[in-house]
């Protein structure tokens, strides 16, 4: 109970008690309240300058760091896809390739990029538009040279499927059989011509045998040619496949015909002196794509690496041939 104050009149000679004035007492609730808003103003301007986050600002920052995280990650992994795929194709272009014959693919097909409008300009508007700008970019350039090997891998598969076929018809033995490698008697090279007595370009290797002595298709094939060519006499002409074919020239007879498919090792003729020839050998030659290769190359299933040495040496020295 609050107490009662008094107070003494001189003019009635006696004590009364001291009234309230409603005036003051709602006066200082107003003041009261002022100052408690005042209070938290202050309060609430000083946690925002002293750098405190509120909960939504914080969930915000979290969320914005797991953004920028997520995209380094993912930028990281563009950068081992990348070298994965720039490693395959290394090995496409310098392996594969070379293995079944093929021409490489091209950088500039490899690193095409997109032609036309900008396709990243929305992109850019965002945060990070950057990095964000430069992952897209990665990830369209892969896609395209993904399409690209995909479509590279396809090929080599064909290839392999039909290097069971390749390994059959390339030129692989010898047209006469390996019993004396010196009838070796001129190799692929300038040489002087036993008849015309100038130097000129020699297409091929010839081999002194007996006439008679068997000549061998060197890989599977169709015949092409049976008759006589300029300069050859009696020829017989092989289409291998894949852009191989070969010629066997100055023959006494034939054993096949125009036409009839031959497996390597099948005799197709034997060895004469006909057409322009100064004695008794097989002129042989081998072509690739229209094009003159050295013969001696093309003997790897008939030598061994010493008997190669050998032949190498031979059909090397300068020396007149015999066509």
């Amino acid at each position: 109970m609050s107490k009662v104050k008094y107070y003494y009149d001189s003019e009635t000679l006696s004590y009364r008690k001291v009234a309230k004035k409603k005036g003051r007492t709602l006066g200082a609730i107003v003041i009261f309240l002022t100052a408690s808003a005042l209070m938290g103003l202050i309060i609430t301007i000083t946690v925002f300058n002293s750098g405190v986050d509120t909960p939504k600002e914080r969930r915000l920052e979290r969320e914005l760091a797991e953004k920028d995280l997520q995209t380094e990650i993912q930028q990281q992994r563009l950068e081992q896809i990348e070298q994965v795929l720039a490693d395959i194709q290394q090995r496409d272009n310098n392996i594969y390739r070379v293995l079944f014959e093929t021409n490489p693919i091209s950088p500039e097909i490899r690193e095409a990029g997109f032609g036309g409008v900008n396709r990243y300009k929305e992109l850019e508007k965002m945060s990070n538009g950057k990095l964000i700008v430069e992952n897209a970019k990665k990830i369209d350039k892969i896609s395209k040279q993904l399409v690209v090997q995909s479509k590279s891998l396809d090929e080599i598969v064909q290839l392999a499927e039909e290097k069971e076929e390749l390994l059959k018809t390339i030129p692989a033995i010898m047209p006469v059989q390996n019993e004396d490698l010196t009838r070796v008697a001129s190799g692929y090279g300038m040489r002087v011509h036993p008849i015309l007595k100038y130097r000129r370009m020699h297409n091929g290797m010839d081999f002194t045998a007996p006439p008679g002595t068997p000549i061998y298709a060197t890989g599977d094939g169709k015949v092409s040619k049976v008759g006589l060519g300029s300069g050859y006499g009696k020829m017989i002409i092989i289409e291998h496949g894949f852009g191989y074919k070969t010629y066997y020239a100055h023959l006494s007879k034939y054993n096949t015909k125009v036409g009839r498919n031959v497996k390597r090792g099948e005799i197709i003729g034997y060895v004469g002196n006909s057409g322009l020839s100064s004695g008794p050998h097989l002129h042989y030659e081998v072509w690739k794509n229209g094009v003159v290769m050295n013969p001696v190359n093309f003997y790897h299933n008939d030598l061994t690496p010493e008997e190669y040495d050998i032949m190498l040496a031979k059909a090397s020295i300068e020396n007149q041939s015999l066509d």
